[in-house]
């Protein structure tokens, strides 16, 4: 019985990033495509975008496109895909305090009787409810559970809300606070040099 000739399928070079299928019935073998990566990878230019983006939320798309040094268009494909990715959560309008009688800020830390998720969940769900809450962490230690940044006008709207609102939610059971004298940086732009990861990047 002759034997039948190769097909040529099977003795195409095989592309880099392929993988290869061997078809033992057909004697044929068979090259896929690779699959796409699921995580999106992330250059020097999209954190020039970030970076620009955090100083100045409302530039003109025209503008960030000149100083990251793409087309309008480009630059618009990769603002959108980082609000996508969720890496930008949002667009806001960062107010004065001071200006709008808002000059007393407040750092709480507060300790708890239980600690479980559900009773952690209750805290949280309290605090950040709170309108003068305007940050909450949870952390480690033995000297606190939460730490909280308040902003209000004054001392008497300070004890309005420790004693009526915090210390009324059940778990907690201690407060001491810190008042801020002077503000010289809030809500700075994130370090961005260490990103992308090696391992994310285009």
């Amino acid at each position: 019985m002759a034997r039948k000739a190769p097909h040529a399928v099977s003795s195409s070079v095989v592309p880099a990033g392929f993988r290869t299928i061997p078809c033992r019935e057909c004697g044929i073998t068979l090259h896929s495509m690779p699959k796409p990566s699921s995580r999106p990878a992330y250059d020097r230019v999209d954190r020039e975008i970030l970076a620009h983006l955090q100083r100045a939320g409302r530039i003109p798309n025209v503008e960030l496109a000149e100083a990251v040094r793409l087309s309008p268009s480009a630059c618009l494909r990769r603002t959108k895909a980082l609000e996508a990715d969720g890496l930008i959560e949002g667009y806001r309008a960062d107010l004065d305090r001071a200006r709008l009688g808002l000059g007393l800020t407040v750092f709480v830390s507060l300790k708890v009787d239980q600690h479980s998720r559900a009773v952690s969940r209750q805290i949280e769900d309290a605090l950040t409810a709170l309108p003068a809450v305007v940050a909450c962490h949870v952390v480690s230690g033995a000297d606190a559970d939460f730490l909280l940044e308040l902003v209000v006008p004054d001392l008497a709207a300070y004890e309005r809300v420790l004693l009526d609102d915090i210390l009324g939610i059940h778990p907690v059971r201690d407060a001491h606070s810190s008042f801020a004298i002077r503000t010289t940086l809030s809500r700075g732009p994130l370090p961005l040099d260490h990103w992308p990861p090696k391992g994310e990047s285009a």
